[in-house]
C-alpha cells in the first residue's frame, strides 16, 4: 500500500509540474508577462518543476519578453531581465543539447528576444562609445544570431550587421583577438564593398603581428581580389616589418627575422640596407650617429652587397653604396679644406708650412683619395647597369649625377698621379669619358 501511495504521489507531482508549465506558458501566450513571471519564479522553487529543460526555456522566454517590453528596454531592469533570460537559456541548453523544444514557435521567441535585446543594447553602447559594455552585449547578439541562423529562423547565411558592429566595438576596446574572430568570418565570406575594405587590412596587420604568415598571405590575396585598385595589397612582409615597427631597433629586428626565414629575399636585404642608410645619413635636425655606427655600417654594406648579388640587374644597391662612400669622402674633403684654411691663417706670408702641417695635409689628401676610390666601384657598376636600360627622366638625372662624381674622382686621381705621365693619361681619358657621357644624357 505504501509503495502505491509513493508512486501516486510522484505521478501527481509530475502532473502538477506539467500543469504548471502549461499554465505559465498560457499566461505567456496571452501576454500576461507579470503574472507569468510571478508563477514561473514560484514554480522554480519546486525541484519537480526546475528539473525539466522546458521550465528553463519557459523562464528564458518570459524574462526575454520582459527585457524587450517597451517600458523596460534601455533600463537597468531590462538589462537584469535579459541577463536572467540568458542564464536560463544556457541552463536549458545544458539540459537539452539537441535544443528539441526550439521547434515550438512560442519558445523560439526566447532566442529571438535575446538576439534583439543584445543587438539593440549593444548598438546603443556602440553609439555612446562605451566599447567595453558594447562588445559584451554584441558578442551575445552574435551568439544568438548564429543560433537563429542554424535553426533557419534567419534566412541569411551570415548576419553581417551584428558581426561588423561586434568587430568594430571589440577593436575599439583593444580586444584584437575578439575583433579578428568576427572580421575573419566576414572576410571568409568574401564580404565586398568599399566600406568593408578595412576588414582585410585589419586581418593582414593582425596576422602579421601574430607571425602567422599563411593567414597574412591569405587575407592579402583576398583583399587583392576584392580591391584590385588598392595599393595596400601590393605591400609584402618587408613593407609591413618596416611600416609597423615604431623604433629603429624594432625595424632592424623585424627585417632580420624575415631574412632568417628567407635568406634569398632580395627586398629584405635591400630594405635592411636602406633603413640603416637613412639612420647613418639622417637629415633630421640635430641627428646624432648611433653609438654602434661602425657596426651598423658593416651590416649595411653587407646587406647592399647581398641584395646586389641576388638581383644583379638592379642598380639600386650600388647607388646607395656609392652615395654612402661619396658622403664619407665629402666629410674628409671638409677636413682638408678646414686644415688648408687653418694653415693659411697660421702661416705668415713668405714662410713655409711646418712639417707637421704638410704631413697632415698629405695624410688628408691620401685619405680623401681612398674615400673616392671606394665610391668609384659601386658608381661604375650602377652606371653599367643603367646604360643598358631605357631610362625615365628621374633615372637620367641619377645617371648624370653618377657621371659627374666619376669624372671628379678620375680628375682627382689624375692630379694625384703627378710625376707618372702614363697614369695621368689613363685617368685623364676616364675623366673625359665620364664628362662626355654626362653631356650626352638628354
Amino acid at each position: 500500500m505504501r509503495t502505491f501511495l509513493i508512486a501516486a504521489g510522484l505521478l501527481a507531482a509530475q502532473l502538477l509540474s506539467a500543469q504548471n508549465i502549461n499554465d505559465v506558458k498560457n499566461l505567456l501566450i496571452l501576454g500576461q508577462l507579470q503574472k507569468a513571471k510571478q508563477d514561473v519564479d514560484k514554480a522554480m522553487g519546486n525541484s519537480k518543476f526546475n528539473s525539466k529543460p522546458e521550465a528553463w526555456l519557459l523562464k528564458s522566454c518570459i524574462y526575454s519578453s520582459l527585457a524587450m517590453d517597451e517600458k523596460n528596454k534601455n533600463t537597468p531592469e531590462g538589462f537584469q531581465f535579459a541577463g536572467e533570460a540568458d542564464a536560463a537559456y544556457k541552463k536549458y541548453r545544458e539540459m537539452d543539447p539537441a535544443l528539441s523544444l526550439l521547434s515550438d514557435p512560442i519558445y523560439q521567441n526566447a532566442v529571438i528576444n535575446l538576439y534583439s535585446y543584445y543587438y539593440s543594447a549593444g548598438y546603443n553602447e556602440y553609439a555612446k562609445k562605451n566599447w567595453g559594455d558594447g562588445v559584451n552585449k554584441l558578442s551575445k547578439a552574435v551568439e544568438y544570431s548564429d543560433l537563429l541562423i542554424s535553426r533557419k529562423l534567419i534566412s541569411a547565411p551570415l548576419d553581417t550587421n551584428v558581426l561588423i558592429l561586434a568587430a568594430v566595438t571589440a577593436e575599439n576596446n583593444n580586444q584584437k583577438d575578439v575583433a579578428a574572430s568576427y572580421y575573419k568570418r566576414l572576410a571568409d565570406a568574401r564580404l565586398g564593398g568599399k566600406e568593408f575594405e578595412t576588414i582585410y587590412r585589419f586581418l593582414m596587420v593582425y596576422y602579421f603581428n601574430k607571425k602567422d604568415i599563411p593567414n597574412f598571405e591569405k587575407y592579402k590575396a583576398l583583399g587583392q581580389q576584392l580591391y584590385p585598385e588598392s595599393e595596400y595589397y601590393t605591400y609584402d612582409l618587408i613593407d609591413f616589418a618596416v611600416g609597423l615597427s615604431e623604433t629603429f631597433d624594432e625595424k632592424i629586428k623585424a627585417i632580420e627575422e624575415a631574412i632568417a626565414k628567407d635568406p634569398s629575399n632580395y627586398k629584405a636585404h635591400q630594405v635592411l640596407g636602406e633603413v640603416i642608410f637613412d639612420t647613418l645619413h639622417s637629415n633630421k635636425e640635430n641627428a646624432v650617429l648611433p653609438h654602434n655606427a661602425q657596426e651598423l655600417e658593416a651590416k649595411m654594406i653587407a646587406a647592399f652587397k647581398k641584395s646586389a648579388e641576388l638581383k644583379p640587374d638592379s642598380e639600386i644597391p650600388y647607388l646607395f653604396l656609392g652615395d654612402h662612400f661619396i658622403t664619407k669622402a665629402v666629410k674628409v674633403n671638409d677636413e682638408r679644406a678646414a686644415h688648408a684654411a687653418d694653415m693659411k691663417k697660421r702661416t705668415k706670408p713668405g714662410h713655409a708650412n711646418s712639417k707637421e702641417d704638410i704631413a697632415k695635409r698629405d695624410m688628408l689628401d691620401k685619405k680623401y683619395g681612398e674615400a673616392l676610390e671606394v665610391a668609384r666601384e659601386p658608381y661604375e657598376k650602377a652606371a653599367a647597369i643603367m646604360e643598358k636600360k631605357e631610362l625615365n627622366n628621374r633615372d637620367k638625372q641619377q645617371l648624370k649625377k653618377i657621371c659627374n662624381y666619376l669624372a671628379e674622382i678620375y680628375a682627382y686621381k689624375r692630379i694625384m698621379a703627378k710625376g707618372n705621365p702614363a697614369e695621368q693619361a689613363k685617368f685623364a681619358a676616364e675623366e673625359k669619358k665620364w664628362n662626355d657621357k654626362y653631356d650626352n644624357i638628354k
